[in-house]
């Protein structure tokens, strides 16, 4: 087969693509990435084929915008309550309007979506798999007669709310039934003469199948086919430092932003040295990753603190005993798949849902940004260090993540549904 993956040019978005890519490549099948021109270095270094497509125009006009406070354009994402139900339609429209005007459109320019087109109806794959921002992958694949699924980084917040949204807007009366996301997929249908039925919508936006790699009893309610895939992490280039080859001498814990995080939302906000200086008497190895303009150069780091700019942390975790993290996909899912405890300190997008579900699981501390201080996260860190269930809760998450099949088992399935889903 011929297999399209796409991701817009966001590097830790495009990692979780990567090890089914690798699959479907030894397989036998012709794998091809497309992306925006900054995302071209990423791809190749990782080993598949990229064809860059679009501009960066719309991307780069977003973070100018946004500037470093994103928090406050996400404010009313509020899918910790909302998972089960929107507040109200007024709340529900919100969404769709900020996920429209703030993610999809910009995040999949005109030009991108031209050229994905362009590429699709030339090239003509089989199937286009997509990670859940870039509709210019459903798009391209309905121009070409493709089938078309997404691979989930994290819970399914974005189906999950739109059909919630939906149900609301089936009661609407005729004349207020706005729908963003609709609008501007059908628009952008069109302009490719392409059918923009409300059944050809509501496929771009679910997917014609989910991969999901999350942990079973963690996955939010959606219809549509869910097809299980066990995390693989990809953690970019990487080389393990020599001290990572000896056993720690008493329980690690690990302190991280994510490299994502650290690149595009700054960290002004944590005090670094403070909560650093705060674990100095905690009977652990504290490994901290961090850049070095986030410590002042006068900060004493304690005895324990180990701090690094940058270690795989599929290579660290199995060593680790609890992590501090932000709420990244990827480093949420690898702490998950090696049963770690987690001490989330989660603002943005699904991050706090991701904390709340592993606290409500057992296996991990949501800890608001507003609280993060040196005493509670000092508290926080030896209840995790301390705490059997906790590390009982993580385990049983990781075990239900191994139950899945691997990308390489995942290959004949996503075949069959190929040959099923496909209309060209």
């Amino acid at each position: 087969m011929r297999i399209l993956l796409t991701s817009f040019a966001h590097n830790t978005h495009y990692y979780n693509l990567v090890p089914l890519g690798w699959a479907l490549r030894a397989a036998g099948h012709e794998v091809r990435v497309a992306s925006q021109p900054s995302l071209t270095d990423t791809i190749t270094g990782s080993g598949l084929t990229a064809v860059p497509v679009g501009d960066d125009g719309a991307i780069i006009e977003l973070i100018t915008e946004i500037g470093d406070d994103i928090v406050r354009y996400q404010q009313g994402l509020d899918f910790v309550d909302t998972r089960d139900g929107p507040r109200s339609w007024e709340h529900a429209l919100g969404q769709q309007t900020i996920m429209s005007a703030m993610c999809f459109a910009p995040l999949n320019g005109d030009s991108t979506i031209d050229d994905m087109v362009a590429l699709a109806r030339s090239w003509r794959p089989d199937l286009v798999l997509w990670e859940p921002f870039t509709y210019a992958g459903p798009i391209a694949a309905q121009a070409c007669g493709a089938a078309h699924a997404r691979l989930l980084w994290g819970p399914d917040v974005v189906l999950n709310a739109r059909q919630q949204f939906t149900r609301l807007l089936a009661q609407r009366p005729a004349d207020e039934r706005e729908d963003p996301v609709g609008e501007w997929l059908t628009w952008t249908l069109e302009r490719h003469g392409l059918a923009a039925s409300e059944e050809t919508v509501e496929e771009l936006v679910a997917g014609q199948w989910t991969v999901d790699p999350s942990a079973r009893s963690l996955r939010l309610p959606v219809r549509g086919e869910v097809v299980p895939m066990r995390f693989v992490p990809y953690n970019g280039p990487s080389v393990l430092p020599g001290w990572l080859s000896e056993p720690p001498a008493r329980p690690r814990v690990c302190l991280t932003l994510g490299v994502s995080t650290r690149e595009t939302y700054g960290s002004d906000d944590v005090p670094f040295h403070e909560l650093l200086a705060g674990l100095a008497d905690v009977d652990a190895e504290i490994v901290a990753t961090l850049d070095t303009g986030q410590l002042p150069q006068a900060a004493d780091v304690p005895a324990n603190v180990r701090v690094v700019d940058f270690v795989p942390l599929d290579a660290l975790l199995p060593s680790c005993a609890a992590i501090v993290h932000h709420g990244g996909a990827g480093t949420c899912f690898t702490a998950t798949l090696h049963g770690v405890p987690q001490i989330v300190v989660a603002s943005l997008w699904d991050a706090p849902l991701k904390a709340h579900q592993l606290a409500e699981a057992g296996a991990g501390i949501a800890l608001a940004p507003e609280k993060l201080g040196v005493d509670t996260l000092r508290d926080a860190v030896v209840h995790a260090l301390e705490n059997r269930e906790m590390a009982a809760h993580a385990r049983r998450l990781s075990e239900e993540m191994r139950a899945a099949p691997t990308p390489a088992a995942l290959v004949p399935r996503l075949e069959d549904l190929t040959s099923v889903h496909r209309r060209g």
